[in-house]
């Protein structure tokens, strides 16, 4: 459902536009400040939610609720936890911190493109995998994460690098994907014999 619902945004934003350029006020780009001082706000807003969503994932029991929920959500429930509620909540969390993410883009150019972000999924969750989060759910952390995306963000400079053409990093992602699922149903496989 949430891919289908992107796709078709994605799309209907496309026709909207007609494949143009949307041109956005001058105020916009970098906050209206100097693009160093706009990407220190970028950067510094970006590690201070990072910092303070890794510390509530470990101190604060909503953050403890995701993990048990994403563990086994049947014996979240029955630990008195509301496993729709929280799924909820972190459906809400993540459309407010992808909205942000969305700002925080946007600011750093004085055009838009339609399909700006596309393809983006298929990064985020190579990042995921690659650092450690369990696509069963439960286990994973955020620095891990940055991790994962920092090691993801070198590939297409390594195929450049070595006179690779790019469009093997979509398959790279794809095949990482791939044996993180296998890997992490092989662990499930064994924890659970």
């Amino acid at each position: 459902v949430t891919l289908g619902t992107m796709v078709t945004w994605q799309e209907a934003l496309r026709l909207w536009q007609q494949g143009r350029l949307l041109n956005l006020p001058s105020g916009i780009q970098w906050f209206g400040v100097s693009q160093p001082a706009g990407q220190a706000i970028v950067i510094s807003l970006s590690f201070l939610l990072l910092i303070g969503a890794a510390w509530a994932t470990r101190n604060l029991s909503a953050g403890r609720f995701v993990y048990a929920v994403g563990t086994d959500s049947e014996a979240a429930r029955l630990a008195g936890i509301n496993p729709k509620r929280t799924t909820f909540g972190v459906f809400v969390l993540m459309g407010a911190l992808a909205g942000l993410a969305a700002v925080l883009n946007m600011v750093q150019s004085p055009q838009v493109q339609p399909n700006c972000g596309d393809g983006l999924e298929l990064k985020t969750i190579a990042a995921a995998v690659v650092g450690g989060v369990a696509i069963s759910g439960g286990r994973g952390t955020l620095w891990g994460v940055l991790l994962g995306m920092l090691l993801l963000a070198n590939v297409n400079p390594a195929l450049t690098h070595f006179h690779q053409p790019p469009y093997w990093e979509k398959a790279i992602q794809g095949l990482v994907i791939l044996l993180a699922v296998v890997a992490d149903g092989v662990r499930t496989r064994k924890t659970t014999h």
